[in-house]
């Protein structure tokens, strides 16, 4: 009786012989398939650690523009039809009053900045006791007459577009920080 049973075992697996190499090939597809994620996993380790050699690429050099650094904040400044785009790169640890204001001479900031946060947080703070907070990735748009400082350990990349001399004409800014009648003086835009 042993022998039937092992005959009808054999019969029944070299049978479908089609269906055995499908097995066999289908087994071979995912072993592939296994090491091709194995193969996937290990790709980012080395893209980090290429990463952690290189600079990133907002930070890399802007082709085209001029690069000079004032009160520790990297600026580069190209022209685009009439108007200029900036990168500008705040370090952590900068603070406007305490950076930029011996540099510029002013108590405040009377600079409008209208862009796009690409990197970092940052705090701006009115004489009026008014806060905003921006946070990377959001679009800007910080009035004249104000400090600003770099919140956390990341520097902050902004970019930012303006006409020089007539950016608040140009772009329908008012030449100090305003509120609208129904936003108190401690607001925090959504």
């Amino acid at each position: 009786m042993a022998k039937k049973r092992s005959a009808r075992t054999t019969r029944r697996t070299t049978k479908p012989r089609a269906a055995a190499a499908k097995k066999k090939a289908a087994r071979g597809v995912v072993r592939r398939t296994a090491a091709k994620k194995t193969t996937r996993k290990a790709a980012p380790k080395k893209a980090k650690r290429a990463a952690a050699r290189r600079p990133s690429e907002i930070f890399a050099p802007v082709k085209g523009a001029e690069r000079r650094e004032i009160g520790h904040v990297l600026l580069e400044v190209g022209k685009a039809g009439n108007a200029r785009v900036k990168r500008m790169v705040y370090p952590a640890g900068f603070k406007w009053s305490r950076d930029m204001k011996p540099v510029v001479g002013t108590d405040l900031c009377m600079h409008a900045h209208v862009g796009f946060l690409v990197h970092g947080e940052i705090h701006i703070e009115y004489p009026d006791g008014c806060v905003i907070e921006h946070r990377a990735p959001q679009i800007v748009v910080i009035e004249p007459g104000h400090d600003g400082w770099v919140v956390g350990r990341e520097p902050v990349v902004m970019i930012e577009f303006d006409f020089e001399r007539d950016t608040l004409a140009r772009l329908g800014m008012p030449s100090s920080h305003t509120h609208a009648p129904d936003v108190g003086p401690r607001s925090v835009p959504s």
